[in-house]
């Protein structure tokens, strides 16, 4: 399934665009074939019902008002399904499934363009091209949704239970969960919606356990108490990589420590961003080289308003001499380099937090209160108590959630993880091998980087919407040590039996998986795995190309070719080509809340599908930065050759079905 050499494709350059599409460049140069023939067929459509295409003629420039009728005439006929009467290696694409609450954005745009050149230009070669579409059901994004709109009825999700909230979630996707397929449609994507596919559908739901199971029979599927990004509002752990990090304006807060043992003035002095977390500090660390504090190393410090309480002196290389005074307040529990620490010197791990933001018992008088309206009461007594240093003002690294926006809480937590070095391990020889190739290359040693460096990946979510984990626990038993994984209830209670007697009683995991592990499967759970016989599986797995932006890179490429190599034992695609984002002048993502938006629909509605496709094209690889005014001048130039263009080649460079 090799492409015909990717930089003969799979290339931003205009030669390439040149190649596929010479009227684009060049509209007043006759091209060396002709495609009169191709074009009066094509026109030959009967007229018909309502809504289907007709042209008895052929037009001198284009109404593109006709592209919602010639789509639905084109999906009438099947064109957009594979063909095998004239032979060859398939090309296939796995189209990345959008968000089932999403609505159309230029990001979308520019996939469907790009793709659809491609599927379209094999297509016409005459080799079996499928496309394969489908729609994710974004965990976190519709439980947002849905809990809104119970909201505005008056229904907490707490008022229901978690069966009475999926029922109530699933109502809402047969409502409104095909609007971005259909707008997805509306942009001319030519794939085949026979074999649309969700994540939640029966097929790929078996999948996702079946994998599930196969990583927990290996020992890569492993359950812990650890520190996560914890969200307090969706109540939840989220990735590393849902975790966006903004500059805000903050405080640094300096603070003494007495010295126990010492006189009243002997004391330490800290900066810290965080003061709230200071009850469950468990160490007071400084550089062994910096002789300022080398006196104190191995005495004890008095942790302000603990009543007393005392935490040892240490020394550690990891310590910042230049930050702050450079003394560091180690409170593991909520800290990422915190943690590690003390992991490393073998330091208990004191947690302050509740999952909702609330200061706990721990934090003694403070507790019950909002993490941020305990900071400002705690320096306030800091202040009374003769224990504040000063206050300046200071540049913060701000965690928040990628859906959520809020803050994010580092917590200790009970998660699944997946071991993922021997993942990373096979998934970086196929890159070294020449099994994937990555374009453009320079994401390459992103991509080497991120693999070589990768932290095992938490895959749990505490949200009612999504893969439940197939785990049953004992009632009565320890969760962490008694526990069956199983395909479903009836499996589970059959091996609980055999385990802990007939009379024992089992629950589920509430929790369900992390969204990116059913996307994780795509290639190859839409097209039938686990069942390696399925004809779909044997004809068009591995894939041939994926292309997708470069910033899910992460989240979606690298795990993907994780879990092909790991259950199918092939690279589940040959290319990844990575298309740019679409920013403003300013180089920022496009937001409604920035007002820097140019919506696709509203621009396909004034100039036409194809001239914003046009547009799309002409970015580069790997980095797309169109400003809205720029974008709109190019269309309406664009805009303005299409409908010039004999309608005839018209056809054969954007709607000829092949």
């Amino acid at each position: 399934m090799a492409l015909a050499g990717p930089s003969h494709l799979l290339s931003s350059s205009s030669t390439c665009l040149r190649r596929l599409n010479p009227l684009l460049f060049f509209a007043h140069r006759r091209p060396a074939w002709t495609p009169r023939r191709a074009a009066h067929r094509f026109c030959a459509a009967v007229v018909s019902e309502r809504d289907v295409f007709t042209s008895p003629e052929v037009a001198k420039s284009f109404d593109f008002t006709s592209e919602e009728r010639i789509y639905k005439w084109w999906e009438s006929q099947g064109f957009f399904k594979p063909n095998f009467d004239r032979g060859g290696d398939p090309f296939v694409i796995p189209m990345p499934p959008a968000n089932v609450t999403g609505s159309l954005h230029m990001g979308h745009a520019m996939f469907v363009t790009l793709e659809d050149i491609m599927i379209r230009y094999f297509r016409m070669k005459g080799r079996p091209a499928l496309w394969i579409p489908g729609t994710d059901h974004a965990g976190i994004a519709t439980q947002l949704v849905v809990e809104k709109m119970l909201a505005a009825e008056g229904i907490k999700r707490a008022d229901l239970t978690q069966e009475e909230f999926t029922k109530r979630v699933w109502e809402w996707k047969e409502k409104y969960g095909s609007t971005i397929t259909n707008q997805i449609k509306r942009l001319g994507a030519s794939c085949d919606w026979t074999r649309e596919c969700f994540t939640l559908d029966d097929q790929l739901s078996h999948a996702v356990v079946e994998a599930f199971i196969r990583l927990h029979e290996k020992g890569l599927i492993y359950q812990g108490s650890y520190l996560v990004n914890w969200s307090p509002n969706l109540q939840t752990a989220v990735s590393d990589l849902e975790v966006e990090y903004s500059e805000e304006p903050g405080y640094l807060y300096y603070m003494k420590y007495r010295v126990a043992g010492g006189s009243r003035d002997d004391f330490m002095t800290i900066a810290t961003t965080r003061p709230e977390t200071l009850f469950g500090d468990v160490a007071i660390a400084v550089n062994p080289e910096d002789e300022r504090y080398a006196k104190y190393v191995g005495k004890l410090a008095i942790v302000p308003l603990t009543f007393g309480r005392h935490v040892p002196i240490i020394a550690d290389r990891y310590v910042d001499p230049e930050f702050g005074t450079g003394v560091l307040k180690i409170s593991p529990g909520h800290d990422q380099n915190d943690y590690h620490i003390a992991r490393k010197l073998g330091l208990p791990i004191l947690n302050v937090m509740n999952k909702d933001g609330t200061l706990n018992d721990v934090a003694g008088l403070y507790s019950g209160m909002d993490r941020f309206e305990a900071r400002e009461k705690l320096w306030s007594d800091l202040v009374e108590t003769n224990l504040a240093v000063k206050k300046e003002p200071y540049t913060l690294r701000v965690p928040r959630s990628q859906r959520g926006g809020e803050v994010i809480e580092p917590l200790i937590s009970k998660q699944w993880f997946v071991t993922m070095e021997p993942l990373a391990e096979r998934a970086l020889h196929a890159v070294e091998k020449g099994q994937l190739t990555i374009l453009p290359e320079r994401f390459e040693k992103i991509y080497n980087n991120w693999l070589t460096n990768i932290k095992d990946w938490c895959i749990s979510r505490q949200l009612w919407w999504g893969h439940r984990i197939p785990v049953w626990y004992i009632v009565g038993k320890k969760c962490e040590e008694d526990y069956v994984v199983a395909r479903n209830a009836e499996e589970a209670l059959a091996k609980a039996q055999e385990k802990y007697g007939k009379s024992v009683e089992i629950y589920q995991d509430p929790d369900v998986l992390d969204t990116w592990f059913s996307s994780a499967l795509w290639p190859f759970s839409t097209l039938g795995w686990p069942d390696v016989s399925r004809e779909d599986f044997k004809h068009f797995y591995p894939a041939t190309v994926l292309e997708p932006a470069h910033d899910i890179l992460f989240f979606w490429v690298a795990r993907m070719v994780m879990m092909g190599i790991e259950f199918t034992g092939t690279v589940p695609f040959s290319y990844v080509y990575l298309h740019g984002l679409i920013r403003d002048s300013e180089g920022r993502k496009m937001s409604k809340s920035l007002g820097n938006v140019i919506d696709p629909l509203d621009t396909m509605n004034e100039y036409g599908t194809d001239a914003l496709r046009f547009t799309l094209c002409m970015g580069t690889a790997g980095q797309v930065c169109f400003s809205m005014v720029f974008c709109i001048l190019l269309i309406k130039l664009v805009h303005f050759s299409v409908v010039n263009t004999p309608f005839y080649f018209r056809t054969l460079i954007f709607l000829q079905k092949g």
